[in-house]
């Protein structure tokens, strides 16, 4: 079995679907991709629409799955989503199992928490999403209130981007991680500040055919600082 698996992985270039987390750039995943490449995989950026895309309409899971399926077509797929883009790659599987092969998650948002500083933000995100300017005219106490929800993405957000974040926001995936029957690779930075690797062995718990891999002295995007181990770890699941 060993040696079919290491003969295919020579033979094939494997195709991965790449969700980028809430980011309007992706400048900083080109080192990522290059090494992936050099692993033999075909690394397929797609750009999320109100972030790498332009858009200026209202998304919420349900419509951000819907292009997901659009853009990866009727073939089987391996998706690979960081932050927010593992919240949809998560969601899109649990309700299409059948399209996709793999499923692989690094500091995946979703784990609705109900904490009082998780309240606190969603609080700010929806004030602000619609009162908008009604709020203050002072940029000075908009910036604050920004700075008590945590998120400078948030500022930089159009309007409907914003609403859009409150809508994801709220949103629970935890119902839908049972329903993910794929085979599931979860890679979390052991020191994630966003999204605690907590949430990581909630995951890992919830989805039955999955693995948790955590790498020390990582944060929220381990494949920026820790790329050449992030991708051992994915090699060597295929």
């Amino acid at each position: 079995m060993g040696i079919m698996k290491s003969s295919y992985a020579m033979n094939m270039t494997k195709k991965i679907y790449i969700l980028h987390g809430w980011t309007y750039s992706l400048d900083k995943w080109q080192k990522f991709s290059n090494l992936l490449k050099q692993a033999g995989f075909d690394p397929v950026f797609l750009q999320i629409p109100g972030l790498t895309e332009k858009s200026d309409e209202i998304w919420n899971i349900e419509k951000y799955s819907k292009w997901l399926g659009d853009k990866i077509g009727s073939s089987k797929a391996v998706l690979l989503g960081h932050s927010n883009g593992g919240r949809i790659a998560a969601y899109f599987t649990s309700i299409n199992p059948k399209r996709v092969e793999k499923l692989i998650l690094i500091d995946s948002a979703g784990i609705y928490h109900k904490d009082i500083y998780i309240q606190i933000k969603r609080f700010v995100f929806g004030t602000l999403s619609k009162v908008g300017k009604k709020i203050t005219s002072s940029d000075s106490m908009k910036n604050f209130l920004y700075f008590l929800a945590g998120e400078r993405d948030y500022q930089k957000a159009t309007p409907n981007m914003k609403l859009s974040m409150v809508n994801l926001s709220h949103h629970d995936l935890t119902p839908f991680l049972e329903k993910i029957t794929v085979p599931t690779l979860i890679i979390w930075g052991k020191d994630d500040r966003i999204t605690p690797v907590a949430d990581g062995k909630i995951m890992q718990k919830l989805i039955k055919n999955s693995k948790l891999k955590v790498i020390d002295s990582a944060r929220h995007s381990p494949f920026f600082t820790h790329p050449k181990e992030v991708i051992k770890i994915i090699k060597n699941d295929f």
